[in-house]
């Protein structure tokens, strides 16, 4: 599956953003879903995921609260809804997918995640 995201700009602190990824290549509602962000000098680290049908979200505390992830499958589309950003939200945002289904995953691990999207910047101003 072959993944592309957009969406990402640049925002003053409590501003919004929504980012999209599209899937194209094989079924999109085959594969378990997430968000992830790389800042510099940072590590991967996993912000949330949904499951193949969407009926189920898993969120990172970070972001708990004021981060929303949904899909549309008729649209091989995922989303990711982000209110209230922070300047600490500041990173590249790549989403991926995974066709795993022992429920590994849902620990928003990248480990976890077999295809990547290549990121959306997102830069958020205090």
């Amino acid at each position: 599956v072959q993944l592309v995201e957009s969406g990402g700009g640049s925002v003053q602190s409590g501003g919004s953003l929504r980012l999209s990824c599209i899937a194209s290549g094989k079924p999109f509602d085959g594969y378990n879903m997430g968000w992830f962000r790389q800042a510099p000098g940072q590590g991967r680290e996993g912000v949330s995921a949904i499951n193949f049908s969407g009926g189920s979200q898993f969120y990172s505390d970070s972001v708990k609260g004021r981060f929303t992830v949904s899909r549309d499958n008729a649209r091989n589309t995922l989303y990711l809804q982000m209110n209230n950003l922070k300047p600490e939200d500041s990173a590249m945002y790549y989403c991926a997918a995974t066709d795993r289904y022992d429920g590994s995953w849902t620990d928003l691990s990248p480990a976890s995640f077999n295809y990547w999207g290549q990121g959306t910047q997102v830069t958020v101003s205090s």
